[in-house]
């Protein structure tokens, strides 16, 4: 009996060991389980972590963008004859605005002149409304380089010529209209012909953003881009000191340049008053109703969705968060910023090696005119040149608008181009005293951003923004209507203007020939 309860004694304690390695070995399945589980996510997301990186490598920023196989070329790519012998009257425009919405509206009348057959008045840049500057467009543009780079599509003269009729020599009075904003090309080609037909010449005042932006012609919209890139050069004297600041502020490595628009205009426009004192407020106040329409403003609601102009202490807080640091160099091209000193104290401190034209170039050339057409120009130019260029409100800003667009066709350039909207969120909670993890939000933003790479353009954006891929090409395109023209294009516009000039001639002696023979 004492073996049989012995025996069964083993037996409960061998059904027990058996319960137990059954429920050892689930235990190790469900381990293993979890383990490749998680060694599967991992990889997925070291995987996802490579095609969308979480960190900004700022030394990357100093090179160009990415051009994805893209150049700029802005020569015609289909038949484009030259500009007849015979017009069908002149064109007079004024430009009125700052240097870049000058400059918008010089492209503009250029292909206004196109589409009419029109020959164009050299351009009068507006001396009132914005810089009190009445140096013109002679001042400021290399006129001999304007006229030929134009020459295969447009004529140029630099007045309207007198005609000599019965007898007597008479100037021709152009005739004055006012197009609408954002016209289309049939207002010119019916409306505005018409009357140039009718009296010799007409005069369109004023006239930025007088012609639509988004027009489906691939060489109307290049033919923008010849003179917005190739023809408005500026005078030699201009290149020069533009260039000397450039190679000064080089001599010590890569250099930023920013576009402050903390300005009293912008901030009044954007309607963004509250951080400011209750006398500047008064300011602002009034130079909004004395300069723009009345309108319904809340700051807190512009701010929440990006409308208001970054502080300079919000542009130096993104440069931080993205990996610059103290001894970055950057020229500021700006007006007189609102507010004062205190506004750039933070700024100051983040990045000490700030710099403006008068600060490189104290020559008198600059210090006489440092807030008119000349230093606006040179600012253009340096920040073109810059390694990296960051705009701080890109809005109805034509300055930044233009830049970008040129900085894409020159090259795919840097830019760093802050989500206001984005942000907005991140600063507003630093402001209320939460601050974990404030760089890494920025980041985030800031990742999602284009840094000068070729980019589909998307309403509201501008052509003048990006003329990609109209004033784009490639060398091995995927899609033919993309491939590069000839490398001699030039050439072969400049044979076909000869052989229509030498028609021309050639007509007229016949001409002049056979009215001698009848007589």
């Amino acid at each position: 009996m004492r073996r049989s309860g012995q025996h069964r004694q083993h037996g409960k304690q061998g059904g027990g060991a058996t319960g137990i390695y059954a429920k050892l070995m689930i235990a190790v399945v469900v381990l293993l389980i979890c383990t490749l589980s998680l060694l599967f996510s991992a990889t997925i997301s070291g995987n996802r972590g490579s095609l969308e990186p979480s960190v900004i490598n700022a030394e990357e920023l100093w090179e160009s963008a990415n051009s994805g196989g893209w150049r700029p070329s802005s020569a015609p790519r289909s038949d484009w004859p030259p500009p007849p012998r015979e017009t069908n009257g002149y064109l007079r425009v004024r430009c009125n605005g700052g240097l870049n919405q000058q400059r918008s509206a010089i492209c503009n009348a250029v292909l206004a002149a196109r589409i009419m057959n029109a020959t164009l008045v050299l351009p009068e840049l507006d001396a009132n409304s914005f810089w009190h500057d009445d140096s013109g467009f002679q001042g400021i543009y290399d006129v001999e380089n304007f006229i030929q780079t134009l020459k295969y599509d447009v004529r140029i003269v630099e007045s309207i010529p007198a005609i000599r009729k019965n007898g007597k020599t008479k100037k021709i009075k152009a005739y004055q209209l006012r197009p609408p904003r954002d016209a289309p090309i049939s207002w010119y080609t019916t409306v505005a012909l018409e009357k140039m037909q009718e009296h010799g010449a007409i005069y369109l005042t004023p006239f930025s953003h007088r012609l639509a932006e988004e027009i489906d012609n691939p060489e109307y919209q290049r033919l923008r881009c010849r003179v917005n890139y190739h023809a408005l050069r500026f005078k030699p004297n201009i290149m020069k000191l533009s260039e000397s600041i450039v190679d000064k502020l080089r001599a010590q490595g890569h250099f930023m340049s920013i576009h402050l628009r903390f300005e009293m205009d912008m901030l009044a426009f954007a309607g963004c008053f509250d951080i400011f004192n209750p006398e500047e407020q008064s300011i602002l106040k009034k130079y909004r109703k004395e300069n723009f329409a009345e309108k319904r403003l809340v700051y807190e609601e512009r701010r929440a969705i990006g409308k208001c102009p970054l502080t300079p202490e919000e542009v130096g807080l993104v440069l931080h968060a993205m990996g610059f640091d103290n001894s970055t160099r950057i020229y500021l091209a700006a007006g007189e910023l609102f507010g004062g000193e205190r506004f750039m104290k933070p700024f100051r401190a983040l990045f000490p090696r700030l710099e403006n034209h008068s600060s490189v170039d104290s020559s008198e050339e600059l210090a006489t005119n440092s807030q008119g057409l000349l230093g606006s120009a040179v600012d253009y130019m340096v920040c073109l040149l810059s390694d990296i260029f960051m705009p701080t409100y890109d809005g109805p800003s034509n300055f930044a608008n233009n830049l970008l667009g040129h900085r894409l066709y020159y090259g795919f350039r840097t830019t760093i181009r802050p989500d206001r909207k984005g942000l907005a969120p991140i600063f507003i909670d630093r402001e209320n005293g939460r601050t974990a993890g404030f760089e890494q939000a920025v980041r985030r933003v800031m990742l999602k951003t284009n840094f000068g790479r070729p980019h589909k353009r998307v309403p509201p954006e501008s052509f003048y923004t990006n003329s990609w891929p109209e004033c784009f090409c490639q060398v091995s395109p995927k899609n033919p209507a993309d491939k590069c023209p000839p490398d001699n294009v030039l050439e072969m516009l400049d044979s076909r203007l000869e052989n229509e000039v030498t028609s021309d001639l050639e007509a007229l002696v016949e001409k002049n020939l056979t009215s001698r023979t009848e007589r």
